[in-house]
């Protein structure tokens, strides 16, 4: 009878153990989600970017006559430097002159006409009335005289400062209108670069100007006539509408003219920005939207891949301010933390992942990763 019990036990404990190893084979092995990520500050190591520019004088200007007439010198030509009330062009004076003589001829006659009548109305000869009229007179023709020699002397166009003739709009002995543009004249001496940036770039270069960082961009520009030579940009301004079309702010700096080259307005460059000590002290970061979630104390949260094990594991962070289809990360992230990007609401803490490669990374749609099958380990 003991045999019996002793088979019976040995039967259930072999029983029970091929059943928990039944079960240990049966188990599904742990999956791992496919996410999309990116790595914090990856492509940024130097933090340069590069801008096509344009060159253009700092202080540019159309000169053209107050008063119509038929030129009758043109002085300079194109390309050529002229100082500061240097002479540039002339009309025919002749009418001018006439027409100055004229009126000189009828001021003094009013003069001696106010002279005699002053005279005379202190002792009564005169009305106040007569006397009146006759000043009135004497105060329109010297005014009519002033205007006269001011138009003549409009008959000639002078540098208001030093630069170089960029366009020459007319041909000597035309007849123009006053206002009508004759050269246009551009300073070789400051010179202002202007280049167009993207809003996040915009964002950045104007807080840096207005004192909201403590560390400014280093701008610099590249000319092809001078290789391995860069030249220091200060900043100008900045416009604070975007392009129509692409949707980009101009962005301008200047810089004293080169000594070692020619560099004319119309020319190009290549823009250097480097935002490295820039970024290095905001110590912040933009994410795409969709990685940043509520938790449940309703705080920013982010999920961050350990790669060491492949897993997430959520991380509170401090956010700033939208921008478009991103949002500023202040705190809470370092330079090369992995953050996943989509597919975040299905994230569970030490959920194992995989990445995908780059390339799917740059195309896959979030509604793509939520219904891709994961692959089994």
């Amino acid at each position: 009878m003991k045999h019996i019990y002793t088979s019976v036990i040995i039967v259930v404990f072999a029983s029970l153990a091929g059943g928990c190893q039944k079960t240990e084979q049966e188990m599904p092995p742990e999956v791992a989600r496919p996410v999309k990520t990116i790595e914090i500050g990856a492509g940024e190591a130097s933090a340069v970017r590069l801008f096509p520019g344009r060159i253009e004088a700092s202080r540019r200007v159309d000169l053209s006559f107050r008063v119509p007439g038929r030129v009758h010198k043109l002085l300079v030509r194109e390309g050529d430097d002229v100082s500061e009330g240097q002479e540039i062009a002339e009309l025919d004076p002749k009418d001018f002159k006439l027409v100055a003589d004229d009126r000189e001829a009828k001021f003094n006659e009013a003069q001696a006409n106010f002279r005699r009548a002053s005279a005379l109305v202190k002792k009564g000869f005169i009305s106040r009335v007569e006397f009146d009229r006759i000043e009135a007179q004497f105060k329109t023709s010297r005014a009519s005289l002033q205007q006269a020699r001011t138009d003549l002397s409009y008959t000639v166009l002078r540098a208001p400062f030093a630069g170089s003739v960029t366009k020459r709009f007319i041909q000597n002995f035309e007849d123009v209108q006053a206002k009508q543009p004759i050269v246009s004249l551009g300073s070789r001496s400051q010179l202002d670069v202007k280049f167009d940036v993207s809003e996040n770039i915009m964002i950045w270069v104007r807080e840096a100007e207005e004192g909201e960082q403590q560390v400014e961009p280093d701008v610099f520009a590249i000319f092809d006539a001078a290789p391995g030579e860069r030249y220091r940009l200060e900043y100008k301004e900045l416009a604070t509408k975007a392009d129509s079309k692409t949707q980009t702010f101009e962005v301008t700096y200047s810089m004293s003219a080169p000594k070692e080259f020619n560099v004319l307005p119309g020319m190009t460059a290549t823009v250097s920005v480097d935002f490295s000590g820039f970024l290095g002290e905001r110590q912040t970061f933009m994410l795409p939207s969709t990685a940043v979630v509520a938790s449940g104390d309703l705080e920013a949260t982010v999920w961050v891949v350990d790669e060491n094990n492949m897993t997430v594991a959520p991380r509170k962070v401090e956010v700033g301010r939208p921008r478009g289809g991103e949002i500023e990360v202040r705190k809470g992230l370092v330079r090369g933390d992995r953050v996943v990007v989509a597919g975040v609401p299905f994230l569970v803490e030490g959920m194992r992942v995989w990445l995908l490669p780059d390339k799917e990374q740059a195309t896959e749609r979030e509604d793509d990763i939520k219904l891709r099958p994961t692959p089994q380990s």
